[in-house]
């Protein structure tokens, strides 16, 4: 793997089926790895690719405030979580933790859904 394709996106983009969103991009996986490294207890959501968007994670930290990102692929952030011994977890399988919609509600006015 080169240094430019550090995280493993190039190969993730080759079979993806989204149409209308960007790609995922290394800036993209960094925000998580510094969102996980700057709060307590993060835990990784991953969200399946639809036809409109590719692949992303929900990093949801103890006290539910969170981000999201593309990340190309289920195995990309898998990948990024196991280097930070933070778990991931299919969303579809457990659901949003209620800690994240809580603090959703609490932070409405300044909440930009994709920063």
């Amino acid at each position: 793997m080169g240094w430019r394709d550090r995280f493993g996106l190039r190969k993730a983009k080759r079979h993806g089926k989204a149409r209308f969103d960007r790609a995922a991009e290394n800036s993209d996986i960094k925000a998580l790895i510094e969102f996980a490294k700057s709060r307590v207890g993060v835990e990784f959501f991953v969200e399946p690719e639809t036809f409109a968007t590719s692949t992303t994670a929900v990093a949801v930290a103890t006290d539910g405030e969170w981000i999201r990102r593309r990340v190309g692929s289920p195995e990309v952030i898998k990948r990024v979580a196991r280097k930070l011994a933070a778990p991931v977890y299919d969303v579809h399988a457990v659901g949003y933790p209620r800690r994240m919609r809580e603090w959703t509600a609490r932070n409405k006015r300044g909440l930009s859904m994709d920063d």
